[in-house]
């Protein structure tokens, strides 16, 4: 959980802006995008899978200009 702790004399932008980035870093929202519709096992293994190829190709690529 993002606690942040406010000092006292400090702007709320600053506060703010802290909190966001805290959020970024604990991906909170990543995962609350990930569960907010449930999927099947077998739809999480095709998009790992479609991931791990994309990984694959990408690196592929990168290592053909490379040489």
């Amino acid at each position: 959980m993002a606690v942040v702790i406010v000092h006292e004399g400090e702007p709320a932008d600053k506060v703010l802006r802290r909190f966001k980035r805290l959020v970024d870093q604990e991906q909170i929202l990543t995962e609350v995008k990930r569960r907010e519709f449930y999927e099947k096992p077998s739809e999480l293994k095709k998009k790992r899978e479609r991931a791990r190829r994309k990984r694959i190709l990408k690196a592929l690529k990168k290592q053909q200009q490379l040489m």
